[in-house]
């Protein structure tokens, strides 16, 4: 469809944003995937922000 995509500068959000371009290429059928994976994986982003950090290896001296 031709629409621009301004990266975020997040690898992963970046990836399933150009990911969105595959549908493209589809029938209107088949857009339903490409949404519901692109969907499923900015959900997974945005729950990962919400997660406690991990400690480092060296973060758990006593």
């Amino acid at each position: 469809m031709g629409v621009v995509r301004t990266p975020t500068g997040h690898a992963g959000v970046d990836a399933l944003l150009e990911r969105l371009a595959d549908a493209d290429h589809l029938t209107a059928d088949g857009h339903v995937e490409v949404y519901e994976d692109v969907h499923r994986g900015l959900r997974e982003a945005l729950t990962a922000l919400d997660a406690p950090p991990v400690p480092g290896p060296y973060e758990n001296r006593s």
